[in-house]
């Protein structure tokens, strides 16, 4: 449907090991380390709070004290944590594990090592007005291959005139990149148990079913997965704050 409304809940990922940050992570969790002056999970959660979400469930692990403390003094957006700090869940099992607490309407989904420009306004409202859930069961948020930098591989997706998405699976390259935030009605993960697994498990029961879809970020990505795409954000956002 056309003109739904925003979620007032997301599921932030932040529980994961940084390994590939390192040194960066020696001391910290990935979702604290700096860019542009301030941590990866505050750039998440401003996107969010500058849409209207009202709740951010965050899940954490490694150097979860720190991480809690650093989370409790936002004050614009609600903060609940999902403890990971006994088994780390992956993606998909992340949010299988805090299901209780996301509610039945739909939610975002957000990885916590993307930054992105978005000069048409907060790409997280125009992830949300076209999502219709007796369609599709998650709309993702795509990134163009060529409007981005820290990401080095091929692409993922092959997105239709209407949005519905294939994998590239076994083909050279496609033009769009998962960037980390989606759209999702949160009863795709009931099925599923308890354990830990990738997001995209539940994305390809979903594509066999003609119920994943895709949306333009209609921006400039950049990934921060690793210490040299920090240095290349940061340089970005130092110049971009020249202008």
């Amino acid at each position: 449907m056309s003109g739904a409304a925003v979620p007032e809940t997301a599921m932030v990922l932040a529980a994961g090991l940084g390994t590939r940050m390192r040194p960066l992570t020696d001391d910290r969790p990935k979702a604290l380390v700096q860019v542009g002056g301030r941590a990866l999970i505050d750039h998440v959660l401003d996107r969010l709070a500058e849409a209207g979400v009202a709740r951010a469930v965050v899940n954490v692990h490694a150097f979860a004290d720190a991480l809690e403390a650093h989370l409790r003094r936002r004050h614009d957006i609600e903060i609940v944590i999902s403890d990971e700090r006994a088994r780390l869940m992956e993606t998909g099992g992340g949010v299988r594990q805090a299901r209780a607490l996301l509610g039945e309407r739909p939610i975002f989904v957000c990885n916590i090592d993307s930054v992105w420009d978005e000069s048409a306004g907060s790409a997280m409202k125009r992830l949300a007005q076209r999502f219709d859930a007796s369609r599709m069961g998650a709309r993702l948020m795509l990134a163009a291959i060529d409007s981005q930098l820290g990401y080095d591989g091929e692409g993922d997706f092959f997105m239709a005139s209407d949005g519905e998405l294939s994998f590239r699976d076994a083909l050279p390259h496609t033009p769009w990149v998962y960037m980390g935030v989606q759209i999702i009605d949160p009863a795709i993960i009931d099925a599923e148990p308890l354990e830990p697994f990738s997001f995209t498990r539940i994305w390809r029961r979903l594509a066999k079913a003609g119920r994943l879809h895709g949306a333009p970020l209609g921006g400039f990505w950049m990934h921060v997965g690793d210490p040299r795409a920090r240095d290349a954000a940061e340089a970005r956002i130092a110049s971009a704050a020249r202008l």
